[in-house]
């Protein structure tokens, strides 16, 4: 259940980063958003699995929780960071519009 709630998560987030690269910049734009998503997840993924493979059993905590499951979620949690640094809002001082012509 986790596995399919971390994909469903991806691929809300995917879409949203095509949208609003989409709005933004352009059709090809929202294409580059999706397929660096889709790098990112798939390298993260294998790294995750790496880790989780040295300090957790193939059984994991239960039947909901096994180590892929395990693996995804910790994927998330550095995906998280990820994103919030590389997406965030330039700072409110590097915003200032010029001043308006009279």
């Amino acid at each position: 259940m986790i596995p399919l709630l971390v994909f469903y998560f991806h691929i809300v987030a995917m879409a949203g980063a095509f949208t609003k690269r989409y709005q933004d910049e352009g059709l090809s734009e929202g294409f580059l958003a999706v397929f660096f998503m889709c790098l990112i997840f798939f390298v993260g993924w294998s790294i995750s699995s790496f880790i989780m493979k040295l300090v957790m059993a193939p059984k994991g905590f239960g039947l909901f929780f096994d180590r892929d499951a395990a693996a995804l979620l910790l994927l998330t949690a550095m995906e998280g960071v990820f994103y919030a640094f590389y997406l965030r809002a330039d700072s409110p001082a590097q915003e200032e519009s010029p001043a308006p012509k009279a």
